[in-house]
């Protein structure tokens, strides 16, 4: 079973920054595509940022120009930058592993999964 840690989170005013991580252990042989996704309260949970295997980047429009994800495939993390925010990017924030970009399929499946979240709390 895969295990996501996200970690990062906390309480900033509006414009300020923050910088979220993930780190998965388990499936070193694997690589996958994965992503940030956030869920605030009373809201179904959305994408905020994707990054495949081989690096190509995607963003919600809600973020595009303020949050930079990237990872590290040496340390098996997943990083999120996150500036100028504001009061709406107010949620848990969750990592997950999408889909298998290289690796044995029967292998990697196992890998798949979502992290436990981190808060990120941004007041006006």
């Amino acid at each position: 079973q895969v295990q996501l840690v996200e970690s990062g989170g906390g309480s900033v005013q509006a414009g300020g920054s923050l910088r979220l991580s993930c780190a998965r252990s388990g499936y070193s042989s694997c690589r996958y595509d994965m992503s940030w996704y956030r869920q605030a309260p009373g809201k179904e949970r959305e994408f905020v940022s994707g990054i495949d295997g081989g690096g190509s980047t995607r963003y919600a429009d809600s973020v595009k120009g303020r949050f930079t994800i990237s990872r590290d495939n040496v340390k098996n993390t997943l990083n999120l930058q996150m500036n100028s925010l504001k009061p709406e990017d107010t949620a848990m924030y969750y990592c997950k592993t999408d889909r298998i970009y290289f690796g044995v399929i029967n292998s990697c499946r196992g890998g798949l999964g979502w992290g436990q979240g981190t808060q990120v709390t941004v007041s006006s």
